[in-house]
């Protein structure tokens, strides 16, 4: 996700996120047990844009955007996590790769970025 939108939505910032991102990858470090990495790195994303540096300051969009983002997600997806979605993608008529999985997920993640504003 990151190596898919971060140099465009982050701009210069993009190429060190994806960095701290690497273990997201594959539900945790390719365990496939946690939230898909896809999922994760939308949420960051989202985070980095909208989120709150100090305690004291309101997080609510970067919340509601955070939970619309993975309800779209799991509508469109029918799971979030990566192990489920793994069976999905390789079953017979599934989409045959994670890469279609990531593919989709930006697409998600732009279309509610730019409802945003």
């Amino acid at each position: 996700m990151l190596l898919a939108v971060g140099e465009h939505v982050l701009k210069d910032e993009g190429r060190h996120c994806v960095r701290m991102a690497t273990g997201l990858a594959g539900g945790v470090g390719s365990t496939k047990q946690e939230m898909c990495g896809a999922l994760s790195g939308g949420v960051l994303v989202i985070g980095r844009l909208f989120g709150r540096e100090q305690v004291e300051e309101d997080d609510q969009k970067a919340l509601a955007l955070a939970a619309c983002y993975r309800e779209r997600f799991l509508t469109e997806m029918g799971a979030t996590q990566c192990a489920r979605l793994y069976e999905l993608v390789h079953t017979p008529g599934g989409l045959g790769s994670c890469a279609a999985v990531v593919e989709r997920a930006v697409q998600i993640l732009l279309d509610l970025l730019e409802e945003a504003g």
